[in-house]
């Protein structure tokens, strides 16, 4: 079958040429059933051990959306209130302390904390403290944003802890 092709393609190219050459036509197979291919046992393909080469780019097998560190580096954080972000305190008090003011806040762990205008939490810097509670400078970590930083506002009686 493969060589009438074969000659079918030469006979267009060239007419001259596969006329010479041209044997005569298969007969008609009678209702013979294909013979089955015969399977032989192969050697196991080889693995290749493939390794991503990044050159500068991402790897697109990461998901993009996650904001999930490696396993094997696990997220440490700074002990104390710098370990704090700013939307995990809440004030608790606010004291005169030497003639300027300063503030109690509680963590995530209902552990209670000092801070004074300066001190650095996780994601923000005290910019003031007030007669009604804090003036925190934070730092915007959204790529989209247009805005870096933004001034946020917790106050000493808040409606998130239910006193009004």
């Amino acid at each position: 079958m493969r060589v009438a092709l074969m000659l079918g393609l030469l006979s267009s190219a060239a007419p001259g040429l596969a006329a010479a050459q041209a044997p005569a036509p298969p007969a008609p197979a009678a209702a013979t059933a294909p013979t089955p291919a015969v399977v032989t046992a192969a050697a196991p393909l080889a693995v290749d051990n493939y390794t991503y080469q990044a050159d500068g780019r991402r790897d697109p097998f990461l998901n993009l959306t996650s904001n999930v560190i490696e396993a094997g580096a696990p997220l440490t954080r700074a002990e104390g209130i710098a370990g704090l972000t700013v939307t995990e305190l809440s004030v608790r008090g606010v004291m005169k302390s030497r003639g300027s003011l300063i503030a109690m806040v509680q963590g995530p762990d209902k552990r209670a904390y000092v801070v004074h205008q300066g001190d650095k939490f996780a994601d923000g810097t005290v910019k003031s403290v007030t007669a009604d509670g804090l003036v925190i400078v934070q730092q915007v970590n959204d790529p989209l944003s247009l805005v870096k930083q933004r001034e946020v506002r917790k106050m000493l009686r808040s409606v998130e802890d239910g006193k009004q």
